[in-house]
């Protein structure tokens, strides 16, 4: 693109604004004959302002200070119209005023783009992930105010060592009414999701560089916990006492052998029961986490408790399958049903998705593939994280070994029946 422009730059006042005896001082930016107006903020007396010269008059300190200062401003201007052409770009007034601002596409801030993430995401991801960025967001902002001593930064202010200092402040961040500081997959979390502000950020070329190219996020492994055959078992056949404990076990105990989140058991009403290709019922639904549909064919204990609760007055009045109750007050509950089932784990909903996966089908010989579609997964990969293998199959498979190596070390044994 040709850099043949005309470019000049010119301080004046208005004399007709004057404020007590102030005017404040202008840069005139002309580039190809058209014309944009920036403001110094500075002011002085209008019987100071040389309008020949364009500067203060006078040798004081204050009118030197003031003169150095628009040599600055001319100067960074003069910045801003090389930096448009060493670009390529096409340099008009406005477009030097908008850098010198800070106004233009590579000087956008954090807060321009957690506004712009939110709306992006409003109406594109579930409400629980929504919520979780925004919880994300909160820690950014906690972050610049606690560590950074501002509410904002510019987006190219972002490097490595912004991303360490994140990472450290959220690792030694107690949140309130937590009994320890932030786990360090729950930081990992939040920079995973700060990385996809970020990338979106980059992909729109509001910055020239994305700092999370030498980034590398570390989880541990962790071990899910699910209930064993037993404590299913004894959780199936225990009697409560309180009504809203055998509920909330019931609900558990529903997702234990379909395998459905508890946002999705909640949505559940009868219109999504069908006759299935086998002709028994399925239920067919989709994830509001993926959206992705599951079809589930109901195996006699949850397709016990449906009948249980077809005309129980909680289920009449919401219209659906089972009883609506709140996951807060669900995981509350569930841990007195722990408690009077003998249970020591730490007994949550989203167990009874592991114990689906791993105790009901995969250690009664359900082929992964069969697991991983049930559950409603886009990816194997993301089944195999439920594919343990139970110590009761270890035990099957190591007496199984014992029994072919004991008839390899006992060859007399073959010898005499093959001399019978």
């Amino acid at each position: 693109m040709s850099t043949s422009n005309t470019f000049s730059m010119l301080f004046l006042v208005n004399p007709k604004k004057v404020i007590c005896d102030q005017v404040i001082i202008y840069v005139r930016i002309t580039v190809n004959s058209r014309r944009a107006t920036v403001s110094t903020r500075r002011k002085i007396p209008l019987h100071l302002w040389d309008a020949n010269k364009k500067r203060a008059r006078g040798n004081s300190t204050e009118a030197k200070q003031l003169n150095q200062y628009l040599d600055l401003v001319q100067s960074r201007l003069f910045q801003c119209y090389q930096d448009l052409v060493f670009k390529g770009k096409k340099v008009t007034a406005k477009l030097i005023k908008a850098v010198y601002l800070g106004e233009d596409e590579n000087s956008k801030t954090f807060t321009n783009l957690i506004d712009y993430h939110s709306r992006k995401i409003e109406n594109t991801l579930a409400s629980g992930s929504v919520r979780n960025f925004g919880v994300t967001e909160g820690y950014i902002k906690k972050f610049l105010d606690k560590e950074r001593k501002t509410t904002d930064v510019y987006l190219k202010e972002l490097d490595y060592k912004f991303l360490c200092d994140f990472e450290n402040f959220l690792l030694e961040y107690y949140p309130k009414k937590h009994p320890r500081a932030i786990s360090h997959n729950t930081a990992m979390k939040h920079i995973q999701r700060l990385r996809k502000m970020v990338t979106l950020a980059y992909n729109m070329e509001w910055i020239d560089k994305d700092p999370f190219r030498r980034w590398k996020n570390t989880f541990e492994k962790r071990e899910r916990e699910f209930l064993s055959a037993n404590e299913l078992s004894n959780l199936e056949t225990y009697q409560f006492p309180l009504e809203r404990l055998e509920r909330v076990r019931d609900l558990f105990v529903f997702s234990c052998y379909t395998g459905i989140s508890y946002v999705d058991v909640m949505k559940l009403t009868l219109n999504n029961i069908s006759m299935g290709i086998d002709g028994n019922n399925w239920i067919i639904t989709k994830r509001q986490k993926t959206k992705t549909p599951i079809k589930v064919p109901l195996l006699e204990p949850a397709l016990e408790l449906i009948k249980k609760y077809g005309n129980h007055p909680m289920t009449m009045i919401t219209g659906t399958l089972l009883p609506v109750i709140t996951n807060e007050k669900l995981n509350v509950y569930l841990k007195e049903v722990a408690i009077l089932c003998g249970i020591k784990k730490n007994l949550t909903f989203h167990m009874a998705r592991h114990t689906f996966a791993t105790t009901v089908t995969l250690s009664n010989g359900v082929p992964i593939e069969t697991v991983s579609k049930l559950l409603g997964h886009t990816k194997i990969a993301t089944t195999q994280i439920y594919a343990r293998v139970l110590e009761n199959k270890v035990s099957q498979d190591m007496n199984a070994l014992r029994e072919v190596l004991k008839r390899k070390n006992n060859p007399g044994n073959m010898d005499q029946k093959n001399s019978i």
